[in-house]
């Protein structure tokens, strides 16, 4: 009743195509269960085409991805109290650090299994969310270099976020990233590599490609901003889903339908239920404002979104059951978007496609 459609190929194609824009190498984002499409067959496709690293925002989807048996560099950079980095060294996982504490506590762990940790250092450029202020950047870099020096920490990278606010705020944190680097360098660190740009600074920000780039939305043929179109750089949309009409039914004119009477039949008309409700993701807030595509037409949701189903007002429209309702897909084949849905939801893509679920059946091909 309810299919989540992920095209690997799609997944795959998009990495080639964001790696023909740089000469820099091009880190896959797969966290949050790679952005809704599937953290295990998402990694598996891309090591089959040699992706130059995944990355995760915490360990446990890291080490999901190890359990695989996937062996391709991996970085993880969210990290709790409590964290177990002694599992992430003998696992290969490289870590990203921003405080004196977190290279303590991964000292301490790769004298455990006697190992060597590999750190990306994380300097807060002006994005104020992970990643080490500016006045306590020094004091990291002393620490990590003093851990290097004795074995249990090899400084693999150092990056930071942009901010996306402005080409100019962009630029001042490029600078200031670059004048970090440059403190670094100063007291002793040298990296592999340095990485700043997302899906967004990717596409449009060539400046800021460095020696690696980290693309996560734009990996699966979404938009990473309203400004900058994925479909306008050759990338597809990777994630496709339906669900079907599992009930017709006429009502009078005057008919309410489904909580509240938000909507109420204009004349006789067909009502179709969809078992597609906000337990799958579908948000419950673009309730008169979304559309689904149905036999080839756009029909409005006009009616209350439910947690298990929605219901479309047909009118004369020829339905029956087992009819495919499409809710987000490919634009180019006239499919609503992940886009319009969020949109209608007051939110981005991003969030769309890794809240989606639910009950929904995940399909590769």
């Amino acid at each position: 009743m309810r299919t989540i459609f992920v095209d690997l190929e799609a997944i795959a194609s998009n990495y080639k195509t964001l790696k023909s824009l740089t000469s820099a190498k091009v880190m896959a984002i797969v966290k949050a269960d790679a952005f809704g499409h599937g953290i295990i067959e998402v990694s598996k496709k891309l090591e089959s085409i040699g992706v130059d690293m995944l990355a995760t925002a915490d360990l446990e989807e890291a080490h999901q991805i190890r359990e695989a048996g996937i062996k391709s560099p991996i970085l993880a950079w969210l990290h709790g109290s409590e964290t177990d980095f002694a599992a992430a060294i003998k696992n290969d996982i490289q870590i990203g650090l921003s405080t004196v504490a977190g290279l303590e506590a991964v000292a301490v762990s790769a004298r455990q299994v006697s190992g060597t940790a590999k750190v990306h250092l994380k300097v807060d450029t002006g994005l104020g969310r992970n990643g080490a202020a500016l006045s306590d950047w020094p004091e990291v870099v002393a620490k990590a270099v003093a851990l290097k020096n004795e074995g249990l920490v090899e400084l693999v990278g150092v990056f930071s976020h942009l901010s996306g606010t402005s080409a100019k705020d962009d630029a001042d944190q490029l600078a200031v990233f670059e004048q970090a680097v440059s403190t670094a360098e100063t007291l002793g660190a040298h990296f592999q590599l340095r990485h700043l740009a997302a899906s967004a600074a990717t596409l449009n920000q060539s400046q800021a490609h460095l020696d690696m780039v980290r693309v996560g939305i734009a990996l699966y043929g979404l938009d990473p901003t309203p400004h900058l179109k994925a479909a306008d750089f050759g990338l597809v949309p990777a994630m496709r889903v339906s669900s079907e009409v599992v009930s017709v039914k006429q009502v009078p004119q005057g008919h309410g339908v489904s909580y509240g009477y938000l909507h109420k039949t204009s004349g006789p008309s067909t009502l179709a239920l969809v078992p597609f409700g906000y337990a799958e993701g579908m948000p419950r807030i673009a309730t008169g404002r979304a559309s689904v595509l149905l036999n080839g037409k756009r029909y409005p949701i006009l009616a209350r979104i439910a947690m298990d189903q929605f219901i479309l007002d047909v009118g004369n429209d020829q339905v029956k059951v087992g009819d495919e309702v499409v809710i987000f897909g490919n634009g180019a084949k006239g499919e609503p978007t992940a886009e319009e849905l969020a949109l209608a939801a007051e939110t981005i893509n991003y969030e769309i496609v890794t809240r989606i679920g639910g009950r929904a059946k995940r399909v590769f091909k």
